[in-house]
């Protein structure tokens, strides 16, 4: 693939460059395709398939067993009809053995330790920025594209324009190198514009529903799922405090630091929720209150961190959640793969969760939580 221009997407650059766009059957890969042929680029698109519940043994907690059809192949049916629409070619590749060496056998991982994993994070690490893009260069693209919303200016990953949207964070992991040649056609459009956008070219994808769920395997119910692949072993739910047994739990990789639902435990004042997980005891630690003390902290160490720049801030803002509120943070580095993030009463931060860095607008990357800690000490997170 050809240099990318310098500039926020470069989407005004046309002279018939091929851009392979990967269409996902949505709403958000079908817009981004038609805005990249209204500048005059040469547009194909890819469907990639990541998931096949045959092969991976995806049946407890799988609600599509009775279709006739998988979401996937759905998905690609309504790719499909936009490409046809749209007068573009649409080519397939398979993923599913990259996608469950590199991402879901880290999922696994992580829950076997007790951790709080985000498969999208490393879903576009290793597949669609990796694995996709050697596929598009054998099929001679200049740029590949997809519907995320997120702007890229000078090569450098900035927040979408509808930041109700915005993705930066599930890209914290993407490196600069594989940023080059990258095209991000709704980083300056909100997400009503796009579905307005699919009406007015009447795309069988414009009131379709979002994704949701883990990333290109879809909603589960989740304690059944992981069923399939780790196996449940039931322990005892004991107030940190009193040390009192509560309950029963189903198996530790089922709960979240700060999870309250699904403890299935009455006769409490307060509502009870999830404060700490003792792996080798196969203890489940609760403790009543939302605002309990056992859920903050006040630092973490990260580390897997990946800069997508040149900046190393020692004062900036921090995201733990994709949903979560952005957070004032003080760096210490620590070396060159590790640094402490100082922050005020942080709720429920948790060992596997992304800590993603923002300076203003700008996404400077992130790494993954290893230890949770205040006052100095390691919080009792995990045991």
């Amino acid at each position: 693939m050809g240099e990318k221009e310098k500039g926020s997407d470069k989407l005004e650059t046309n002279g018939k460059k091929k851009v392979i766009v990967g269409m996902s059957g949505g709403v958000d890969s079908s817009v981004a395709a038609i805005l990249l042929m209204e500048k005059g680029y040469e547009v194909e698109g890819l469907f990639m398939r990541n998931w096949d519940s045959s092969i991976n043994n995806d049946i407890l907690g799988n609600p599509n067993l009775d279709h006739l059809i998988c979401p996937q192949e759905e998905d690609y049916n309504d790719a499909k009809k936009v490409c046809e629409k749209l007068n573009i070619p649409l080519h397939r590749i398979d993923f599913i053995q990259e996608y469950w060496d590199d991402v879901f056998e880290y999922f696994l991982s992580e829950l076997r330790q007790g951790r709080t994993p985000n498969p999208d994070i490393f879903c576009n690490k290793y597949i669609k920025f990796d694995a996709f893009v050697k596929e598009a260069k054998k099929l001679g693209a200049d740029y590949i594209a997809t519907g995320h919303y997120a702007k890229l200016e000078d090569g450098l990953l900035m927040r979408a324009k509808d930041e109700s949207k915005d993705q930066t964070y599930f890209l914290s992991q993407v490196s600069k190198e594989q940023f080059k040649n990258v095209l991000f056609p709704l980083s300056d459009i909100l997400k009503s514009e796009v579905r307005q956008i699919a009406l007015q070219h009447d795309l069988i994808t414009a009131n379709k529903k979002d994704s949701t769920g883990i990333c290109f395997i879809g909603e589960r119910n989740f304690k059944n799922f992981l069923k399939n692949y780790l196996p449940s072993q039931k322990g005892k739910i004991v107030d940190i405090e009193t040390k009192e047994v509560l309950g029963e739990h189903n198996g530790l990789m089922y709960y979240t630091i700060g999870q309250r639902r699904g403890l299935e435990i009455g006769g409490t004042k307060k509502r009870l929720f999830a404060v700490g997980k003792d792996l080798k005891k196969n203890i489940l630690y609760v403790q009543e209150g939302e605002d309990n003390s056992y859920l903050y902290s006040d630092s973490c160490i990260v580390s897997n961190l990946n800069f997508n720049g040149d900046e190393r801030p020692k004062e900036c803002m921090a995201k733990f959640r994709y949903r979560d509120q952005d957070h004032p943070v003080t760096i210490t580095y620590l070396s060159d793969n590790k640094i402490c993030v100082h922050y005020q009463n942080g709720k429920a931060i948790t060992p596997g969760q992304a800590c993603v860095l923002y300076l203003e607008t700008r996404c400077l990357g992130g790494g993954i939580i290893e230890e949770v800690q205040k006052n100095g000490k390691k919080l009792w997170y995990l045991l």
